[in-house]
């Protein structure tokens, strides 16, 4: 999720390309975004934009000789899990573009782009800063470290340390991986309560006798919490990258992996806080950890490097689902063709005798199924007998027979 550094680097990101870009026309929203339309339309305007904790203002100023006349125009931004804003070409718009801004000038035409993947991100027009939002802790550092101190009575430092950071009133732009990576760097449980941690900041004072270059180097060296949370989102911002980088078709977040030490670093362990966001830790959780719920390490996962005899000896021989069974025979047998008889003999209607064996298509063991068609029962004729009248041929398979007329 975009935090105060995020949204920092995208303010800067929205004044470097616009710097020289006048755009014009009318501010166009996708289909399937549900943030209100936006009724701006101008022959020629510039956009500035300044961003404040985990918000960004769009300013749409109309030049002077812009036709209709207008005053300019605010849009609040809040970036939800996955905004941010990219520049490009009117005829190739990214994917997930919702609010598009379009040049007039210089050539070739572009396109200012709030692109949202998961389409949490909201925009407001003519908006404030939210009201209940505290001071920024990259641009108002000292206001914000006053309005925590002066409020420590309240009930959100009741809670662990690691959930009263995420609260927007006091640590305006802090977030999951900036709490985790805050609280690491100072050895401070999680769950430690917040109002200890805290109190005994307001009580801290410098000796007056040290110079300024002294008093700076304190600072840098044994660093507070409230410090940090100005310092650490300043090395973010100082990173670059995160999508606004001039590597940014390519993969600008190598820098901030690297310059990660706690949030989903194998080694670390894992607690969900009463909200559910998952806060990343090294050794004692504290005392307000919730209970019945265990901490787990991440662990690199090692993908096994086989050499090529490895993969030779590892090939494994498919499974045989079931036995083998034997196939019906693909075509019935063919019935066997009679000759003759010699002189004197009885020739037989079933045909010489085979084996089983002897059968195509049948297995060892197995009887062949032949359906045979009884054409030699005749008004009560026992079977296999021969009628009177028909000449020592063997009659056909199929032939039926009828017997000689009888004189009455």
């Amino acid at each position: 999720m975009p935090e105060g550094p995020e949204l920092h680097l995208a303010s800067c990101y929205v004044n470097t390309v616009c710097k020289d870009l006048v755009f014009a026309g009318r501010v166009e929203k996708s289909e399937v975004s549900r943030n209100p339309e936006v009724p701006f339309e101008s022959s020629a305007y510039l956009i500035s934009a300044t961003s404040r904790g985990k918000e960004v203002r769009l300013t749409l100023s109309p030049l002077p000789e812009a036709r209709p006349p207008q005053a300019p125009l605010d849009l609040v931004f809040r970036f939800g899990m996955s905004g941010s804003f990219q520049l490009a070409p009117a005829d190739a718009l990214p994917k997930h573009a919702h609010l598009r801004f379009y040049t007039v000038s210089p050539a070739p035409r572009q396109a200012l782009c709030f692109v949202d993947v998961r389409r949490f991100g909201h925009w407001e027009v003519q908006g404030t800063w939210q009201p209940g939002r505290g001071p920024c802790v990259l641009r108002e550092y000292e206001k914000f470290r006053e309005n925590v101190l002066q409020n420590l009575a309240d009930k959100t430092f009741d809670k662990a340390i690691c959930e009263a950071l995420l609260d927007q009133r006091f640590f305006n732009g802090v977030g999951n991986y900036l709490r985790a990576e805050i609280l690491h760097r100072l050895k401070i449980p999680p769950f430690e309560k917040a109002r200890t941690v805290l109190e005994a900041l307001k009580h801290r004072r410098q000796d007056p006798e040290l110079t300024l270059s002294k008093k700076i180097k304190a600072k840098l060296e044994n660093p507070d919490l409230l410090e940090l949370c100005h310092s650490v989102p300043m090395e973010v911002v100082q990173l670059g990258g995160k999508g606004y980088g001039p590597d940014r078709e390519d993969d600008d977040f190598t820098a901030f992996r690297a310059w990660l030490r706690c949030y989903s670093v194998p080694g670390m362990s894992c607690l969900r806080d009463r909200h559910g966001r998952t806060i990343w830790f090294q050794g004692d959780p504290g005392p307000l950890a919730p209970k019945g719920r265990t901490s787990h390490k991440k662990r690199v996962k090692e993908k096994p490097n086989l050499d090529v005899t490895d993969l030779e000896d590892s090939v494994s021989v498919p499974k045989k689902k079931g036995p083998n069974r034997a196939r019906r025979p693909g075509k019935k047998p063919q019935k066997e063709s009679f000759e003759p008889e010699a002189k004197g003999k009885v020739a037989s209607t079933r045909g010489p005798k085979t084996s089983p064996r002897d059968e195509p298509g049948v297995l060892e063991g197995k009887q062949p199924l032949v359906s045979r068609k009884r054409t030699d029962v005749h008004r009560g004729a026992a079977p296999g007998a021969r009628p009177e009248g028909i000449s020592g041929l063997p009659p056909g398979p199929d032939e039926q027979y009828c017997p000689p007329l009888q004189k009455y």
